[in-house]
């Protein structure tokens, strides 16, 4: 594999990709799709997530050499900025495209706002106080497009839309925690940098919080037993972590805590998430 494809996949946000590719994959199952619906649903997803992470790479190199991202490829000159602009505009057209030529309308326009509204992300609302309404929007529009993908395009629960933005809403605010003083020195200001390191984890815990409630009581009948669990777990799980966060004597012990915190409620509402699909 020549430099500039190794360059293209470490630029694309790999990990991310794959697991919000994985779960629209398993949610397109959850909900009833055969598997080219399954299929389709993956590859425009994967199109979607390959045009946000070049695009951002993209745009933050310079920000990214300034604070030495070795782990850049754009930054250290793996890849050139032509090139990874390139590929990011073909990727969101392969985006529009796959969406249009395997689902209908509906499902294509739902895509594209969730596409538009996460490049809007990259620039300019990554520097705004309105900075996770982005995140809101694309992870609401993930569920919206899969429900929509189906034949008849049926109405997407409302409870799964909330629970999907709440949840995005909380990621911001979870992945910016670690960056906070990177982007801090280049100048990015958006809202979880207004609020801070504690605001943002207060942010991240709530929003995340609200998601979980979401999932567990917006089904219809009555929770189950492994969602009011999953709900105890995302109750409990921050109080605990900050807690050792404070006793910590280690500076990298408080500054991890949280963040480990958040990621695991995080990681129950997607497996709630994936599993509401079978109630859609």
């Amino acid at each position: 594999m020549s430099t500039t494809v190794l360059g293209l996949v470490r630029a694309s946000h790999p990990e991310p990709a794959a697991a919000v590719t994985a779960v629209a994959g398993l949610l397109a199952h959850g909900v009833g799709h055969r598997p080219a619906g399954v299929a389709a649903v993956a590859l425009t997803v994967l199109a979607s997530q390959l045009a946000v992470g070049w695009s951002n790479d993209h745009l933050d190199a310079d920000r990214d050499a300034a604070v030495g991202r070795t782990d850049k490829p754009v930054a250290t000159g793996a890849v050139s900025r032509r090139a990874i602009g390139l590929a990011a505009r073909l990727a969101a057209l392969a985006t529009v495209l796959l969406a249009a030529a395997a689902t209908n309308r509906a499902a294509t326009l739902c895509v594209a706002v969730g596409l538009a509204s996460a490049l809007l992300y990259n620039w300019p609302l990554k520097s705004t106080p309105v900075s996770v309404l982005p995140y809101a929007v694309s992870f609401g529009a993930l569920p919206a497009f899969v429900v929509l993908a189906l034949p008849g395009a049926p109405t997407p629960p409302g409870w799964l839309l909330a629970a999907a933005a709440l949840l995005g809403a909380g990621a911001h605010f979870a992945n910016v925690l670690p960056d906070l003083a990177d982007d801090a020195r280049t100048g990015v200001r958006g809202l979880p940098h207004r609020l801070g390191a504690v605001g943002s984890r207060t942010a991240a815990a709530g929003l995340l919080l609200a998601a979980t409630v979401t999932l567990v009581v917006g089904p219809p009948g009555p929770p189950s037993w492994a969602g009011l669990s999953a709900l105890t777990a995302a109750a409990v799980a921050p109080p605990l972590t900050w807690y050792a966060e404070r006793r910590g004597d280690a500076a990298r012990v408080r500054g991890t805590a949280a963040f480990r915190a958040v990621m695991l409620v995080a990681l129950i509402d997607v497996v709630l998430l994936v599993a509401s699909g079978r109630v859609v």
